[in-house]
């Protein structure tokens, strides 16, 4: 079907958000990219795979045709006459690449402890386990929980608690943040050997640097444990490239209205987020328990799902073909917004929580656990 170029920019956004498959010809899709370029002189051809992976990158017995929507679709059904072969990975960072949590997080807030002058304050591993087993991993409760017991600095006056709180969790992530960056955090055991094993099978694998608790530029140095060897074998989508990218484009460009019924969407994610959120705090304090759900914003959610779109944009490949190998509960829910398939790493920080809607839940790479092999053989 033919664009009209007077309505362009608000159709096709009205698509990309809402219809779950895009279809768009050749002939069109070429027509299209002239007339924006015409019009709002912002965007860029189509990337190509040969500009994000080696040329060198070999699919074993395979060519590969590739529809330049084909990214877009949001289907979550398979095709039973894909081969194998078809798919791409996309790997987070927090939790995934590097389990922070288990070997930093206790010394972190221990140094975040000495910044702030607080002598009285060290977690051995005992005390950190207890804390963490009690307040059910909320960092919030377990500096409350531990300054109750031990009394609070006589300097903090009691309507200053929550933003004493918080300061000392800022210092906490620059510290974790500084580990994470080191030499000391290492990658998950198996993970070159997942990366390599992709590379050979001829699977494009993303790493996403985009979102996540690190943010994009200790995500990046994390990444760059790898190996130069091993980068030149992957590609790295961080806030920079989602923007590049042809959905980035479309979809977040200030430049091009979301339009009405975008907008009253967005505000009615919101109010949704904010009641659940709410709901979840009242059940919590009836029971005294902690929950742990997903309480992304709907600003943060979209971020996510731009970033995934992004990857499977710059791998080629339709969003059903992706699988998303997440360590948070926000990249399960932007997965299952679009429809990839999602199979959850679990970390130290995850280790008790509950995934339902994720394809499968495993404890680390290799073995019994998650390989390439598993993926390309899946009935998720």
């Amino acid at each position: 079907m033919a664009m009209k170029t007077s309505s362009t920019s608000c159709s096709l956004l009205n698509s990309l958000r809402f219809s779950t498959a895009i279809t768009v010809s050749k002939k069109s899709y070429y027509h299209y990219q002239a007339t924006q370029l015409r019009n709002h002189n912002c965007l860029s051809p189509f990337p190509s795979f040969s500009s994000t992976f080696p040329r060198n990158y070999n699919f074993p017995g395979k060519c590969l045709h590739v529809n330049p929507f084909s990214a877009f679709s949001s289907s979550s059904g398979h095709d039973s006459q894909n081969p194998p072969r078809d798919l791409a990975v996309l790997l987070e960072v927090d939790g995934v690449l590097v389990d922070a949590y288990r070997f930093g997080n206790r010394q972190a807030f221990n140094v975040a402890f000495q910044k702030l002058g607080l002598d009285c304050a060290n977690w051995t591993a005992p005390i950190y386990t207890d804390l963490l087993r009690k307040s059910a991993g909320d960092e919030d409760r377990m500096l409350v929980l531990f300054f109750n017991r031990i009394g609070w600095p006589t300097s903090v006056p009691t309507n200053e608690k929550k933003a004493f709180v918080k300061n000392v969790l800022q210092e906490k992530k620059n510290a974790l943040d500084e580990f994470l960056a080191s030499k000391d955090a290492p990658l998950r055991p198996g993970v070159e050997d997942f990366v390599d094993d992709a590379y050979n099978e001829g699977i494009p694998l993303i790493v996403l640097t985009a979102y996540g608790k690190s943010g994009d530029r200790i995500a990046r140095s994390v990444v760059e444990k790898l190996g130069s060897e091993r980068i030149s074998k992957i590609k790295i989508v961080g806030i920079e490239e989602v923007e590049q990218s042809l959905y980035g484009q479309f979809v977040l460009s200030k430049g091009i209205s979301s339009g009405v019924d975008e907008q009253l969407a967005t505000e009615a994610r919101k109010a949704v987020s904010a009641q659940k959120q709410k709901i979840a705090e009242e059940v919590a304090s009836m029971l005294k328990l902690s929950v742990d759900m997903d309480t992304s914003s709907p600003e943060s959610l979209d971020k996510i799902v731009a970033a995934l779109r992004a990857g499977a944009e710059y791998a080629e490949k339709p969003v059903r073909n992706c699988f998303l190998i997440a360590g948070s509960q926000s990249g399960v829910a932007g997965a299952q917004r679009i429809g990839m398939p999602c199979v959850v790493m679990r970390s130290s920080l995850t280790s008790r929580a509950e995934f339902p809607s994720a394809n499968a839940v495993m404890d680390g790479f290799g073995g019994a656990d998650l390989t390439i092999s598993k993926l390309r053989h899946s009935q998720w």
